[in-house]
């Protein structure tokens, strides 16, 4: 029997999903089958509890197995990774809540949907009645449970929660239809006037308490260990697209008979493209292990959010090097360069990764506060 994320567990899953593919992005959503074997494989339960029989896993090996899951098919790479870091962030729930989705198994597949919060929360007894639509909840058509980020109060008393919601108490609209990540199933979910117990939310403020006793994986904040989750596709994209290129390249003759590998213009995208691709996987592999070991500092989160960013920056311009120097045959619907190409272009332009909000959070960590002198 394979240990979770084991390479065993890992190359098995690898596998399917590489066959998988091309009905996944056709579909628009993973097999049925597919999603089975991605919680039977260990990420659904990386991140759970030890008492419900999760791993409480590393963010190192959680990113090394997204990367890697991704080089045979990003769309799986990512509802893994999402299913994975959802399992994290439901670990905050109170204990029934948690006892209400893990008690019966680790291996539940968690969609979610939390930023923007989208839905409308209403007191009712002692839970919430909550109405909405939410869009881009990936990984929603298999999933057991959603967690669903709604508006409560009015004006000046407006707060934030988080609502876990079963799978017979949602409704999911078939609205995804994107260019990259398309086997994702990104779809809308919508929900109206479902009671959820109060013991199934939990607010942005109890995401943000580090809990000296828990595990480490439950210790780090959600800013310091969110891009893993989206950065780890796109680098395993962008390996893909590699070689994608590198094959497609070593077949290939100029008009005067001579291999095209060997003009000095190829020779050189390659090397600036391979060195982009390598120096994302240093940035995320470093970021992984301070998540990991690091004491837990402002500079530290910062650091990560910088690097998560920076990351997305080098996959994206290093795939779009190898597409324009691939010509007009890399832009067919049928080539593994071009379908790298969009799924790391869908995936570098998540929020999470923007270099805007990245810049801001990194100047706020090491330049002097505003309004004293440097």
């Amino acid at each position: 029997m394979t240990t979770a994320l084991s390479s065993a567990a890992l190359d098995s899953l690898a596998g399917r999903a590489g066959r998988a593919a091309g009905a996944a992005h056709e579909h628009r959503r993973l097999p049925a089958e597919l999603a089975e074997a991605v919680s039977a494989s260990g990420f659904t339960r990386h991140f759970v509890p030890g008492r419900w029989g999760g791993e409480e896993g590393t963010f190192t090996g959680f990113a090394r197995a997204g990367t890697a899951l991704a080089e045979e098919c990003a769309s799986t790479a990512w509802c893994a990774a999402l299913y994975a870091a959802h399992g994290r962030l439901a670990a905050y729930l109170p204990e029934d809540g948690q006892r209400d989705l893990w008690g019966r198994s680790p291996d539940v597949r968690i969609a979610a949907a939390v930023m923007p919060p989208a839905g409308r929360a209403v007191a009712e007894g002692d839970g919430w009645s909550l109405s909405g639509e939410w869009a881009f909840a990936s990984g929603i058509d298999h999933a057991h449970w959603a967690l669903l980020a709604g508006r409560t109060g009015a004006d000046e008393e407006r707060t934030v929660r988080v609502f876990a919601v079963p799978r017979h108490e949602f409704e999911v609209l078939d609205t995804w239809d994107s260019t990259g990540l398309r086997g994702t199933g990104s779809n809308t979910v919508r929900v109206k006037d479902v009671l959820v117990p109060s013991h199934r939310t939990l607010t942005p403020a109890e995401l943000a308490h580090i809990d000296p006793d828990r595990a480490r994986c439950h210790r780090v904040p959600y800013p310091a260990v969110a891009g893993i989750q989206f950065l780890a596709p796109a680098l395993g994209a962008a390996r893909r697209a590699r070689q994608a290129w590198i094959g497609d390249m070593s077949a290939r003759c100029r008009a005067d008979g001579r291999p095209a590998h060997t003009t000095v213009t190829a020779q050189q995208v390659l090397t600036r493209a391979s060195a982009e691709i390598h120096a994302a996987e240093l940035l995320l592999a470093e970021a992984a292990r301070r998540a990991d070991e690091d004491p837990v500092t402002p500079s530290v989160v910062a650091e990560n959010v910088r690097d998560f960013s920076v990351a997305a920056e080098l996959c994206e311009t290093a795939v779009g090097r190898l597409v324009r120097a691939a010509g007009a045959r890399a832009l067919t619907g049928s080539s593994p360069l071009y379908r790298a190409w969009q799924d790391v272009c869908v995936a570098t332009g998540h929020a999470s990764l923007g270099f805007e909000a990245a810049s801001a959070h990194y100047a706020q960590a090491v330049l002097p506060a505003a309004g004293t002198e440097a």
